[in-house]
């Protein structure tokens, strides 16, 4: 196809700004695009009664655009927990729009259940959390859809989305529980649902690029545009005539991102704690200077690590590899210890991964174990083992090929740390907090991929690969007067030191409480120094802390908030926010039903109504976790 120039004359009707503007956009066009636009205004033209050229017809045409305004409704559910699924939800929204939908974003949290039955066209992007579970805000409305009260959805199209993480054993099963009860209620499937592991960008391009020209033809996007657009030309013909859905191409990424992750230099790292304790926290400060990478307190740090030799080395040997074997990587010769260092997980064993490599292996002891009625036996095996464990137990009968050994691993997954500075206090800087993981099981020494990595082998003046993870979820109100509570025991209370810097920082007269547990005062007492200088100058107002293995009995922050119930909920009452950042499995949830004896107690409620207030809190915000 010829390229085509075009060009506004020198006497067209158009101001300096307008002909600016059309003259960057005309040499953008296709000739459909072109031939298009040219049908359409002749068609307002008409309407308008042939009016001369810069008069009634140029009227007119806001007119004309308004009547071809999309009128076909899409909607986009969301359940996110990090910020992923929203963001994704967000892009789909954008080539929703493109594709002539009248589209619509929400997060589950925020949309009335009710409207669903009278939905047209759904989209659902959704991850998984937990043992299976939804997101913290999609809890509510994914029990309503599978409750007994759901309607009928007859006459809704949908489509799904599902994140989640190979490592778990519950791999999407929120997005797959959402798919299945979508078709059980009669809504019509447009496409099989995608799952799709941490490494999720391309898998979504590829969804989002096949379910919308399928919405588009389901949902009559062509025929509601070709009713509201012009005789001539009408839309662009595709092989179906009368419209074709543009082509979704990722979006450009301007700047360091988690495709371009940023080289930050190591500017310190210690040691937290300290001598006797049973713990290994590293503080590490990482310099953005020359990135023009920015960040909000509460969001995330995503570190790209690398293997430990050591760890690689090993899973090869049990694989039946010597390391040194060669493989052309675009057009690079690299020994297979090399790739995998900086490019594979090699520790993380699942269903999936067990499930490919016994195809190819041909070990009975194996099959066997993955047989559906050996499920509780392969879950008791999956729990702390890693991938080296897998070929040293069940050897391949034949010796896999490296690209058998690649084919079943996924690419290392960047792990995120919740931020534990504010650019105002440290500017052109990021710190972390890292409880570095070094544990014994099954008769092996294992390690933390990441936290080592931090911690072991990359020393001060090193690189680590890094970009800003956003979290929407996790922020301070935005009336800096507004009192906030913040749970945060261990490395829990990395976001809360970034919070207090910050209203430090921008004087902030808001009240402050923070609750704070570990093992041992002596020992374990992070950054004791700086809530002691807080607390003396009065940006921290209080502080309550629960230090579990210094007494008989172990008290831990929950133990705290319920000692100090009648002034907690007096601060709630007052508007205060309450956050708890750390543990998802035992310790948010202990605090989460602290909270809610507290309500029922201080507030004279029943165990219901305590449920339904906090409950009301999350609904407004008031009420934010950041959980792991």
């Amino acid at each position: 196809m010829s390229e085509q120039t075009f060009s506004l004359p020198e006497h067209a009707p158009f101001g300096h700004e307008q002909k600016v503007a059309l003259d960057a956009l005309l040499p953008t066009l296709s000739p459909q695009q072109a031939s298009w636009l040219s049908g359409y205004f002749a068609h307002a033209a008409q309407t308008a009664g042939a009016a001369p050229a810069g008069t009634a017809a140029t009227a007119s045409a806001p007119a004309a655009a308004q009547a071809a305004a999309p009128t076909v409704p899409l909607t986009i559910l969301y359940g996110s927990e990090s910020g992923n699924a929203e963001g994704l939800a967000e892009r789909a929204d954008k080539a929703a729009k493109a594709a002539g939908f009248r589209s619509a974003v929400f997060d589950m949290g925020d949309y009335e259940s009710s409207r669903l039955k009278d939905e047209k066209n759904v989209l659902i992007i959704v991850s998984t959390w937990g043992e299976g579970d939804p997101p913290e805000r999609a809890v509510d409305f994914h029990e309503w859809v599978m409750g007994d009260g759901a309607p009928k959805l007859e006459g809704v199209n949908f489509a799904v989305f599902a994140l989640g993480d190979t490592s778990y054993p519950d791999f999407c099963e929120c997005g797959k529980q959402f798919d299945k009860r979508f078709s059980e209620l009669g809504a019509n499937r447009v496409m099989e649902r995608i799952d799709a592991d941490v490494d999720f960008e391309e898998p979504f391009n590829a969804w989002l690029s096949a379910v919308m020209p399928k919405m588009v033809e389901v949902a009559g996007v062509k025929e509601a545009v070709a009713a509201a657009a012009p005789e001539p030309a009408a839309v662009s013909a595709g092989a179906g005539g009368g419209f074709e859905a543009p082509a979704f191409a990722p979006p450009a990424e301007a700047g360091y991102s988690k495709n371009k992750p940023f080289p930050a230099e190591v500017k310190d790292a210690v040691i937290l704690n300290g001598r006797g304790s049973a713990k290994e926290t590293l503080h590490v400060e990482l310099s953005l200077e020359g990135s023009g990478l920015t960040y909000e307190v509460g969001d995330a740090l995503g570190v790209f690590p690398e293997n430990c030799a050591e760890v690689s080395e090993h899973m090869l040997r049990c694989a039946g590899f010597r390391g040194d074997e060669i493989k052309e990587i675009d057009g690079e010769y690299l020994t297979i210890q090399e790739i995998l260092i900086g490019g594979y997980d090699v520790t993380s064993l699942n269903k999936s991964l067990m499930t490919k490599y016994a195809a190819a292996a041909k070990n009975r002891a194996l099959d066997a174990l993955l047989q559906e009625e050996n499920r509780s036996k392969l879950n008791d095996y999956l729990h702390g083992r890693e991938l080296c464990d897998l070929f040293y137990d069940f050897p391949s009968v034949d010796q896999i090929s490296v690209d058998q050994l690649l084919g079943l691993l996924r690419k290392i997954p960047p792990r995120l740390y919740s931020i534990a500075s504010s650019l105002k206090a440290h500017p052109e800087e990021v710190h972390l907090c890292v409880g570095v993981v070094r544990y014994d099981t099954h008769g092996k020494q294992r390690k933390g991929v990441c936290s080592t990595f931090l911690a072991d082998r990359r020393g001060v003046g090193e690189k680590v690969p890094v970009y800003v993870h956003v979290n929407k979820n996790f922020k301070l109100p935005a009336d800096p007067d507004t009192p906030i509570i913040m749970v945060g025991p261990g490395t829990g209370i990395a976001p809360f030191r970034a919070f207090v810097e910050e209203r430090a920082a921008v004087g902030a007269k808001g009240r402050i409480w923070l609750f704070f547990g570990d093992q041992h005062f002596q020992s374990d007492f992070l950054y004791q120094t700086e809530w002691q200088s807080y607390l003396k100058s009065g940006v921290l107002t209080r502080m309550d802390v629960a230090f579990s293995r210094d007494t008989d009995r172990k008290v831990y922050v929950q133990h705290r908030m319920k000692e100090r119930a009648k002034d907690l909920y007096a601060w709630l009452e007052e508007g205060a926010y309450f956050y708890v950042c750390g543990d998802a499995s035992r310790m948010a949830k202990d605090v989460h039903q602290a909270l809610i004896e507290v309500v029922a107690e201080q507030g004279g409620r029943s165990a219901e109504d305590a449920e339904a207030y906090v409950k009301a809190l999350q609904k407004e915000r008031r009420y934010q976790r950041d959980v792991y």
